[in-house]
């Protein structure tokens, strides 16, 4: 019996590769669905909180709705400019589950819309509700007014629509459902940390507001190369996007970079250093509602933390917990964790990169006293430690890095150049950008490139950015070096990694897809747009059905690997796009 209920397990939340997922947001939370229609990941109410659908983790907790005969095939797309998934099944009958999480967003109530739509044929559907961990057990779960009601933990839970579910054995609620040729039937699931509204929920209503609020959040990317793409990176980018401002750098924890490794992170927090590659993109972009709330998130915090700025926050603004080790048995190949380890870190480009955001969001003329304030709290910090080793943008041990301090020159001129002409700021911040980079001297390498510190002679592809940036005039013979051996020693069919550690045997990671798009970056600032579009291309191969990146691209099994979705590749995505674009306008 019990052999035979773990066999029923596996079959019923078993893990997937990643292409194979599409995500749906609020800018709350998010939540993975697979193509089976089994919502495997949602953390309620907010990002960080613990999984209420932990199936990813191999945690209890999931929300199935698939077709009855398993004799189909699988598709799906999104409503463009959205997060509004189409899932497709094609069997004995076609029929389609509309979902999403419901918009405007509740910080203190998720609300899942899944809506079964019949179309050459009845509809029937499978329906499995199972929420909770092992701490987190349902408990007074009854049927009122056509609404099943229950509580895991604090949070309470209506699910309507499934007028004839029951409660099986291990308590889930399980339903069928069969929905006549031409019609459609709504289901909608409430998860809230405080008591929920009276009545039930409206579904009609509830679509019409999602629609609406997708529709004002959308942009127009029409003139841009792989518009479609461009379009649904920032769709991404929004739905990873808080009330406060803050964009999470993914929905997940502890999928890992290589299978049976031991890298794999909590990444549902909003790091500085993503927030602003994502707020340059749009910045690139237009003058976007977006961009005023991402640039607002990092001005408040510089002005609460000054040189003591965290690499990342919680998504309300607060201090990361301890990483801990969660009691799941983890999606194959990891150590299941929340919490990060950066929270006791200092990365000095961090505070380079918020210059460059800020004066991102000036050339919009963005900037208000708080703004101009934060800047010059970040030069004063900048001016403070940039001599202090630092943990660098991969997070590694405390070092003298090239990039951090390229970073800063690029910081310190892209506000001077954005400050009032009659101020003194900008002389003093372009005179301390000078003085970091007179310092790097001992970080050029014996062939004339940057190499990643002072004493580790080795390539970074993260050097790739000062030349994106303007850190070094383009034709900067030392920026002209380091992409030649980029090329040579970090790329491998059209993908590009990081960096080569050493002290491990073969690769231990995937290509690193920011990497690839900064590669098409550093090609068109140099001029070079037919290589910029061939980088382009690959990189932005490297996705599932559902459009979606993850950090790292394993080129060899063509698989991703790492947390999904990852913020800042598709706001490196959407970056390339908007660039190339205006190099192609220009040539035509």
């Amino acid at each position: 019996m019990a052999a035979a209920q773990a066999a029923d397990e596996r079959c019923l939340w078993r893990p997937r590769v990643l292409r194979e997922y599409s995500f749906i947001a609020d800018g709350e939370r998010g939540a993975l669905v697979a193509p089976d229609g089994a919502m495997v990941w949602l953390c309620a109410p907010a990002w960080d909180s613990p999984p209420v659908f932990a199936a990813l983790l191999g945690g209890r907790g999931g929300y199935q709705l698939t077709p009855s005969d398993p004799w189909y095939v699988w598709g799906g797309a999104y409503e463009s400019g959205s997060l509004i998934w189409r899932a497709r099944w094609v069997g004995a009958e076609t029929f389609e589950c509309r979902e999403a999480l419901a918009m405007p967003a509740d910080p203190h109530r998720a609300v899942i819309l899944r809506r079964i739509e019949a179309h050459d044929g009845p509809a029937r559907v499978d329906l499995v509700l199972e929420l909770g961990t092992p701490r987190r057990r349902v408990q007074g779960l009854k049927r009122s007014k056509g609404a099943w009601t229950g509580q895991a933990g604090s949070l309470r839970f209506r699910w309507t629509g499934v007028r004839r579910a029951r409660k099986d054995a291990d308590g889930r609620l399980v339903a069928k459902v069969t929905v006549p040729a031409g019609t459609h039937h709504d289901l909608v699931l409430e998860i809230s940390d405080r008591p929920l509204p009276g009545g039930t929920p409206d579904a009609g209503l509830a679509w019409e507001a999602t629609e609406d609020a997708w529709r004002a959040a959308d942009v127009d990317c029409a003139g841009l190369v792989a518009s479609r793409d461009a379009r649904h990176s920032y769709a991404v980018l929004t739905g990873l996007t808080s009330r406060s401002g803050a964009m999470v750098a993914a929905a997940t924890t502890s999928l890992p970079e290589r299978l049976g490794g031991v890298r794999n992170y909590d990444y549902r927090y909003a790091w500085i250093r993503d927030q602003c590659y994502a707020g340059l993109a749009v910045a690139a972009h237009g003058n976007h509602g977006k961009l005023t709330g991402m640039t607002r998130f990092v001005t408040e915090r510089l002005l609460d933390d000054g040189p003591d700025l965290a690499p990342a926050y919680t998504a309300s603004g607060g201090r990361l917990p301890e990483e801990r080790r969660l009691r799941l048995r983890g999606y194959p190949g990891s150590r299941p964790r929340a919490g990060n380890k950066v929270r006791a870190q200092f990365q000095l480009d961090s505070l380079g990169e918020a210059l460059q955001l800020l004066a991102a969001a000036g050339t919009h003329d963005l900037l208000g006293s708080d703004d101009w304030r934060a800047a010059e709290v970040a030069a004063c910090a900048i001016e403070k430690r940039w001599r202090q080793p630092d943990a660098g943008i991969w997070e590694l041990t405390d070092e003298l890095w090239t990039h951090s301090r390229l970073t800063c020159v690029s910081g310190l001129r892209a506000i001077a150049g954005v400050a009032p002409r009659a101020g003194a700021q900008a002389s003093r911040w372009t005179g301390l950008a000078d003085s970091i980079m007179a310092s790097l001297d001992a970080s050029v390498h014996r062939t004339g490139r940057w190499q990643r510190t002072p004493s580790d002679a080795r390539v970074d592809a993260a050097l790739l950015l000062p030349v994106v940036r303007g850190a070094v005039p383009i034709g900067d013979p030392r920026g002209q070096a380091t992409v030649e051996a980029i090329k040579d020693e970090l790329t491998d069919d059209g993908f590009v990694y990081r960096y080569r550690d050493e002290s491990r045997p073969g690769r231990a990671e995937g290509a690193f897809l920011l990497c690839g798009f900064w590669m098409a970056l550093s090609a068109h600032v140099r001029g070079d747009d037919v290589e910029a579009a061939h980088w382009f291309e690959r990189s932005r191969s490297a996705c599932g059905p559902a459009a979606l990146y993850t950090e790292e691209y394993d080129p060899l099994q063509r698989q991703q690997r790492g947390n999904l979705p990852q913020a800042f590749v598709h706001a490196a995505m959407l970056e390339c796009a908007v660039r190339l674009s205006a190099a192609a306008n220009v040539n035509l």
